[in-house]
């Protein structure tokens, strides 16, 4: 890969160096919930009820508290997509693991066809621990057939952080197979996803069509709903273009309310097929899928990654969420080269 881009700033950045904030948890054991607040007030809830077929980061709100992600299908809005009922806050999953479909599982599929999908559940919060500058939430979880057999363990590590313009999450999730070899198949669809708010939507003029690996079709109507978003990469891909690249990050930016807000997921140089490919739609879905290799570069490069039973594999990603000023590709570049040297 080339050299990290770096552009010229015309706007104010966001400091890498700024104070940042004391963190803290509230815990809601009957909910199966967990709120993380950042100088008192709300960033996200881990939420991990029975009925969602996996545990997710919603809502995720600036440091100046406006909301970034989608509110469907857990809370609908006014204008507002209800397209992909399993693009939900921030996740974590696959569309092929042994052959089933953790990706696009929710409470959509027929119960006829749920067999054909995967369900990460059992989820335990096994640790909180507050902060004055970084605050972390632990937890285990099952990826499991629908018959409750167990194909992988999963362990993740959230530290949460934030400073006057600037929410962080690192998340480190490490994945076990059990009795059986466990195998990703290359496909589109995953890995870390962010489903966000409308108005950062990239402006679209054309109806398209997205079909999953069921034979699932599904429609995205041209935008109509004040969507202003764009994306850049660390390699300079901007838009619609960025989908189906690599880039150790990927930046997502906007307008809402008058006030400049981004998301920026970044890679990790220890994490398999780095640097990702950017699974990166303009209809709202930004995720990076390392593991889709056959996929995005139409069969030039193959990963198929395979765990062998007590094999493991560890996925490390650091998302940022910035308001009020522009996350530039030297803040981002600084960001990268700092996440790199832990974990």
């Amino acid at each position: 890969m080339k050299k990290f881009l770096i552009l010229g700033c015309c706007f104010a950045s966001l400091q890498l160096t700024a104070q940042t904030k004391k963190v803290s948890f509230l815990e809601h054991p009957n909910q199966q919930k967990v709120d993380v607040l950042i100088d008192g007030k709300p960033f996200t809830s881990f939420l991990y009820p029975d009925n969602l077929e996996k545990p997710i980061l919603y809502p995720l709100q600036t440091a100046s508290g406006l909301t970034v992600t989608r509110g469907f299908p857990l809370d609908k809005r006014d204008h507002e997509r209800t397209d992909h009922p399993h693009h939900v806050g921030l996740w974590f999953n696959y569309e092929s693991v042994n052959g089933l479909d953790f990706w696009n599982n929710s409470y959509n599929i027929p119960a006829t066809k749920k067999a054909g999908y995967g369900w990460i559940r059992n989820v335990k919060v096994t640790a909180v621990k507050d902060g004055k500058a970084k605050g972390s939430l632990n937890y285990t979880a099952n990826w499991e057939r629908q018959d409750k057999k167990v194909l992988l363990k999963e362990a993740t590590t959230f530290v949460f952080s934030g400073n006057d313009d600037t929410r962080t999450i690192d998340r480190i999730t490490t994945l076990t197979a059990q009795k059986d070899t466990v195998y990703f198949k290359d496909v589109k669809d995953g890995a870390l996803g962010i489903r966000v708010t409308k108005e950062l939507e990239l402006p679209s003029d054309k109806e398209e069509s997205y079909t999953d690996n069921k034979g699932i079709v599904t429609k995205i109507a041209p935008t109509k709903n004040g969507a202003n978003g764009d994306y850049l990469t660390s390699e300079g891909k901007k838009g619609n273009d960025a989908w189906g690249t690599r880039g150790n990050w990927c930046v997502l930016f906007g307008v809402k309310e008058t006030q400049p807000v981004s998301i920026a997921i970044i890679d990790h140089p220890k994490n398999p097929g780095y640097p990702t490919y950017w699974h990166a739609r303009d209809y709202g879905l930004f995720a990076a899928n390392p593991l889709g290799q056959a996929i995005f570069s139409n069969g030039k490069e193959h990963l198929n990654l395979t765990l062998k039973p007590g094999e493991s594999v560890t996925f490390r990603y650091r998302i940022i969420i910035g308001s009020g000023k522009k996350q530039t590709a030297e803040l981002l570049n600084k960001q990268a080269l700092d996440f790199g040297k832990q974990i």
